[in-house]
């Protein structure tokens, strides 16, 4: 358990400073000459630059685990936002920018895949991946209005400083505290043991089917609706008489995401179900603001984030329950890689077509595409075999 409380600080940590960066980047862009379209690049390539890092970390962290790979994520990432508080235009940007991408794509396969190992059974393993969404969520409602502050009181510049420093001096307490799993417990959830009784006489990973490769277009479009919203909110009218109003935005979409996550009784629910109607629930709320509908902005941010804090965990839980824990970190690692070309992709489409036609509408059509190809029958096949 001490393990799972230091994993979910680096995580805290980590996620702080990433949405910290969500209000502000556009704006600090802005300040160094960039046009709406470079933004998106710059927005964008941080997520195309995980994909390298991704497939390192997939079979890295599964053949030599994941502590050495969290040290690098945090220390390094730390030292890159140090030196992005010394930029003088956006080509400077966009570099540090990409090299961070790269640079952090080993944290999130590495926490996930040591969380998986150290549960007991499948039940607390389900306990930790929803703690882990909690902490992701205290984090992002947290973290936005803090980095708008930031800026508001001491500039672009120092706000940098402050965060980058927060990242090393947390991947030197990873250094000193945190032990890579033995593995027995690992072990006992690949095969059949008392801890699996609810699950049958069988070991889970024979009772559930091989994960479809066209489950990941979800997340997919998810990250890609998401990388819309976050390009979008600071450019629009609302937003414009402040950078803490633009910090407030994202705060609301992380604090509705804690509304969900708070609901303990949904984890009885089939994480394959919450995925499925999750996403369509998101779909609709993207194409209502597509619309201009009659509900107000903070009240579409607040469903947004509560349809968030529905999905995000139950992928999580889907991918451990239907993946032997020899392979936790390629699993998790493609999962990650699916949210890095979305988030990529999102900005990139927003800042060329936000002048012709609504972002929110192109995040309703990739969530609706993605839904449409996802293999139902196959995904349900755990729900109906339990």
């Amino acid at each position: 358990m001490k393990t799972a409380v230091w994993l979910y600080l680096f995580m805290f940590v980590a996620i702080f400073d990433l949405h910290a960066q969500y209000p502000i980047l556009t704006p600090f862009a802005v300040s160094l000459g960039a046009a709406p379209s470079f933004i998106g690049l710059i927005l964008g390539v941080y997520s195309i630059t995980h994909l390298p890092g991704n497939l390192i970390a997939g079979f890295g962290v599964d053949r030599y685990g994941s502590k050495r790979f969290i040290l690098f994520s945090l220390i390094v990432a730390g030292v890159l936002l140090l030196l992005q508080s010394l930029v003088t235009d956006p080509w400077q940007l966009l570099m540090i920018r990409a090299v961070s991408g790269f640079v952090l794509a080993f944290l999130s396969p590495a926490c996930l895949s040591m969380l998986a190992k150290i549960a007991k059974d499948r039940v607390h393993q389900g306990k930790l991946m929803s703690g882990n969404g909690m902490v992701h969520t205290l984090a992002s409602v947290l973290s936005p209005a803090a980095g708008a502050y930031l800026v508001a009181k001491f500039g672009f510049a120092q706000s940098f400083i402050y965060l980058g420093w927060g990242l090393i001096i947390t991947g030197v307490l990873a250094w000193l505290f945190v032990k890579e799993p033995n593995g027995r417990a690992s072990s006992q959830l690949a095969g059949a043991g008392p801890e699996q009784e609810s699950f049958g006489s069988q070991s889970t990973d024979a009772v559930l089917p091989p994960i479809p490769w066209l489950f990941f277009c979800l997340p997919l479009a998810i990250s890609c609706s998401q990388g819309i919203l976050f390009f979008e909110l600071p450019l629009m009218q609302e937003a414009h008489t402040s950078i803490m109003t633009s910090g407030i935005f994202f705060s609301l979409v992380s604090l509705g995401s804690l509304v969900t996550l708070s609901m303990l009784f949904l984890n009885r629910t089939s994480p394959a179900w919450r995925v499925s109607l999750g996403s369509l629930a998101l779909a609709f709320i993207f194409f209502g603001m597509s619309v201009q509908w009659a509900l107000p902005l903070y009240a579409s941010l607040l469903l947004i984030g509560m349809t968030k804090g529905v999905i995000f965990p139950a992928i999580a839980s889907y991918l451990a329950a239907g993946t032997s824990s020899n392979r936790y970190g390629r699993t998790f690692s493609i999962l990650s890689i699916a949210y890095s070309i979305g988030a990529f992709i999102g900005p990139i489409v927003a800042g060329h077509v936000r002048d012709q036609l609504s972002p929110y509408f192109i995040a309703f059509i990739f969530l609706m595409a993605a839904l449409a190809m996802l293999p139902f029958r196959a995904i349900l096949a755990p729900v109906r075999a339990s």
